[in-house]
């Protein structure tokens, strides 16, 4: 190897583009025993200042080729081949950091995954702590309920004994009862004979008596002069207790001044009358007040009849409102999927498009325009707009990796202007609208097209090289079309699966809403234990009424209309609780728990709270958390809780079942 096999004066007959030197003249290299080695390295490799200095170097300088490389890196080879520079640096940087993305995702998943592993511990933790506590009560249960049960076999087996002791002695009692009775038949019978002798031998000793006074028998004047004796003595009573009576009267009277006690009484009558005039006339007025609110209730009655009735029309006006809002609101909907349905198509063609018109440009195809050049198909965004070109998405970054491309939203944009000239396409071309004829006319021309290609070849000794990297372009090019397409499938599907969750959490929402709101003002009246309060709720947003508040608003017996901000502490429980009722009977729990509800509530509110829970008692489990007798005298079972003494600090519980008492109520 020695140096005349480089020359040296290729670089200095090169005056445009200037600068251009051999790299074997700036480089500094020891020892200089190397020099062959290096000229045998460099050869005839040429240095510019720019890229597009050396890639004219390289191409299109006195028809020959050489091997250019400019200050950014970027190497040309005489055979076609490019490699390097800054545009290379980024492209590998890019993957690498999309590596690293993709390690980083991975990474946040496990951790995600981890998390909610950890989360479901937690919760499981909460709720075998709950469990635990239920299986301890429980426990206390089997045990209260075992040691009655062995009560209760005991008592039993002690009834039994009694019972067959009982039976014996019955068996051994019943011939004496037998004897007894009919000894007792037997001695009445003769009691009844001896009666029926004295009787007759008293008739004989007084018969002459009794037909001179006229009676049957003497036992008849005997119990008629009992009668009358026993008359004449309670009358000859009554007589001395009434002539006592009206002699201590008659001592009264004649002991004191009757004639003051006339006058005082004749000044009261005559008081009393002109009082009794005086009320008549106050009756008189009162009554023609009466007269008159009676008349203002009715207007009044009249009026609030004729305002129902303007609710009830504007009711009906809203709910027809609502339905016809709900029938826009799908109409909407349709029109929403065929606009995106058509989008998508659009995407489709101008996806095609572009593949076809890059597939032009990259065979040098001249393709005859009406507007619009081939510079515009598939080039990259200006450099006052790197972050959009840099940030287009996966397609953008693709193409812009290999120069063929820029963002895909601005390249269809510059290709959209494109006007093709469609006046040198043959007449039976121009005439086609049958779909099949259209396909059937564009295989025959891919094939005749085919067959040119194949004829070129053989014509040509093609770039190898260059038709390599075609066809990793072309690949490239096709597999990010088909990660466009899976993406946009997705992304398609995405929105229709939002769409459908959103219409069933519009729907589900609403008709919790709607049941509430149906709900509040029966239980809101039947909490007040009045006709006259009133609640009322409702959605500010009425489409989409999970995005924004809900509006309550009540109106307390024997008030106006003020907001919730201005009614006492225990309107405001009152009105809580019938909210919290109202949201229980949607889909109601197995148990509902209240904590200190009545700390701000007045006996009367207690007494009412209290009733409307046990009345709900067939359909309303309830445990209350309540420090006033007023209240917890009301329940089923009282459940305390309290330090049991011993080493540690722990808790035991007590239970007391009041249904025993009858009458728990009044205490």
């Amino acid at each position: 190897m020695t140096a005349g096999n480089v020359k040296p004066r290729v670089a200095m007959n090169i005056e445009e583009p200037r600068n251009v030197k051999l790299i074997y003249d700036v480089l500094k290299f020891s020892p200089p025993e190397i020099e062959p080695a290096v000229l045998f390295a460099t050869n005839n490799a040429l240095v510019c200042e720019t890229p597009d200095d050396a890639m004219k170097v390289a191409y299109e300088i006195d028809r020959s080729r050489y091997d250019a490389l400019a200050l950014d890196g970027t190497f040309y080879q005489k055979s076609g081949i490019i490699s390097g520079g800054s545009h290379d640096l980024a492209r590998k940087a890019k993957r690498w950091d999309e590596k690293h993305m993709a390690q980083l995702k991975l990474q946040k998943e496990k951790i995600t995954e981890e998390l909610k592993e950890v989360m479901k511990k937690t919760r499981r933790q909460g709720e075998l702590t709950t469990v635990e506590s239920q299986i301890r009560g429980l426990e206390n249960r089997l045990k209260y309920s075992q040691n009655d049960l062995e009560s209760s076999k005991k008592n039993m087996n002690d009834y039994d004994g009694q019972l067959e002791q009982f039976t014996r002695q019955l068996d051994q009692i019943g011939p004496k009862i037998s004897e007894i009775e009919r000894r007792m038949q037997q001695r009445d019978t003769t009691i009844q004979d001896i009666k029926e002798s004295m009787n007759n031998v008293e008739d004989d000793v007084y018969a002459e008596f009794c037909a001179r006074i006229g009676v049957a028998n003497i036992r008849q004047f005997e119990e008629r002069e009992l009668v009358l004796q026993q008359e004449r003595a309670k009358k000859r009573a009554e007589f001395e207790q009434l002539i006592d009576r009206i002699n201590n009267n008659l001592e009264f009277e004649r002991s004191k001044d009757t004639s003051k006690n006339v006058e005082r009484w004749e000044r009261t009558v005559q008081d009393d009358e002109d009082s009794l005039e005086t009320y008549k006339q106050t009756e008189a007025r009162q009554r023609q007040e009466i007269e008159k609110d009676k008349e203002k209730i009715e207007l009044m009655k009249q009026e609030k009849a004729a305002h129902k009735n303007l609710v009830d029309q504007m009711e009906e006006e809203m709910a027809k409102a609502r339905r016809e809002v709900q029938a826009l609101a799908k109409e909407l909907a349709a029109i929403q999927q065929s606009i995106a349905n058509i989008d998508s198509r659009m995407e489709t063609m101008k996806s095609k498009r572009h593949n076809i018109l890059m597939q032009a440009k990259m065979d040098a195809i001249e393709i005859p325009l009406l507007q619009g050049s081939m510079d515009d198909i598939g080039q990259q965004q200006q450099a006052a707009q790197p972050s959009q070109a840099g940030g287009g998405g996966q397609g953008g970054g693709e193409y812009g990796a290999d120069g063929t491309g820029g963002g895909g939203g601005s390249a269809y944009e510059r290709e959209s202007r494109i006007e093709i000239d469609y006046r040198k396409l043959e007449h039976h071309l121009k005439n086609l609208s049958d779909p099949d004829q259209i396909k059937k006319s564009g295989d025959t021309l891919a094939k005749e097209l085919q067959a040119k290609l194949d004829t070129l070849e053989k014509i040509q000794t093609p770039n190898m090289k260059a038709m390599q990297k075609l066809d990793r372009v072309t690949e490239k090019i096709q597999s990010t079309n088909e990660e466009f397409e899976v993406a946009r499938k997705k992304a398609k599907k995405a929105k229709a699966a939002f769409e459908k969750v959103k219409n069933e959490r519009c729907t589900l929402f609403t008709n919790c809403c709607n049941h509430i709101s149906d709900a509040i003002d029966a239980i809101y009246k039947q909490l007040s234990r009045n006709e006259a309060a009133q609640a009322y709720l409702g959605p500010d947003n009425p489409e989409e009424p999970y995005l924004d508040g809900i509006n309550y608003n009540c109106v307390a017996p024997g008030k106006r209309f003020q907001p919730m901000s201005n009614l006492s502490g225990g309107e405001k429980t009152i009105a809580a609780l019938a909210l919290l009722f109202a949201i229980h009977s949607f889909q109601p729990a197995p148990f509902f728990v209240l904590d200190e509800i009545d700390a701000a509530l007045d006996n009367t509110n207690i007494g009412k709270v209290a009733s409307y829970i046990r009345e709900k008692t067939t359909n309303l489990q309830t445990i209350v958390i309540s420090l006033k007798e007023e209240f917890y005298s009301h329940a089923d079972v009282l459940i305390g809780i309290c330090p049991n003494p011993a080493d540690c600090l722990v808790s035991q519980t007590l239970l007391f079942d009041l249904e025993q008492y009858e009458h728990r109520n009044e205490y």
